[in-house]
């Protein structure tokens, strides 16, 4: 009867208790949050060393799927120290007044061809905009790896305005790329 009732009632529980997408941490040493644009049509690279992010995700379950993700903006490293310098300066990032990037989660969907796609909202240098990116989502046991991709249009945040919103001296299209080494949270 113990056993009856138990069962009842851990079912019964299932069926009231709401669901969550699956927590998972990322772990910083194995992840990369890099870009790449052009500089006088010679395209580099970068990347920011330093970034938060809290995954909750399980592609069977989208709608409770969601992306936080705060980024140090001057953890900024593109192996040339003086573009990092000019970088982080008033024209471009002006971290002293606008130190972190922050990206949400608004929603998440599969698209004709199965990829899936994420809106949210990306703040940058004190301007807030829509971004969609691209998921692909790899589960292996307890760990994964999460990639997430999108096309952002640097003026449209303000970055390089002025003498330097001139897209031959820096292309505007900016590709930004995050590689997430994510385990499994209990």
């Amino acid at each position: 009867m113990k056993f009856v009732i138990g069962c009842l009632c851990t079912t019964l529980l299932g069926l009231t208790a709401p669901a969550f997408a699956h927590a998972w941490k990322v772990d910083p040493a194995h992840s990369t949050l890099a870009f790449t644009n052009t500089y006088q049509n010679v395209a580099y690279s970068g990347q920011f060393k330093r970034f938060t992010a809290k995954i909750d995700y399980d592609p069977a379950d989208l709608a409770r799927a969601r992306f936080d993700v705060d980024v140090d903006i001057a953890s900024l490293d593109t192996q040339n120290g003086e573009r990092d310098e000019a970088a982080l300066g008033a024209d471009f990032f002006d971290t002293a007044k606008f130190p972190h990037a922050h990206f949400v989660t608004t929603s998440f969907r599969k698209t004709a061809d199965g990829e899936v796609q994420t809106d949210g909202q990306l703040t940058l240098r004190g301007v807030t905009r829509p971004v969609t990116l691209v998921v692909k989502f790899v589960p292996n046991g307890d760990n994964a790896t999460l990639d997430v991709s999108a096309q952002l249009d640097r003026l449209d945040f303000g970055i390089g305005a002025g003498e330097w919103a001139d897209p031959s001296m820096i292309g505007v299209g900016v590709k930004v790329h995050g590689h997430l080494a994510l385990h499994a949270q209990p």
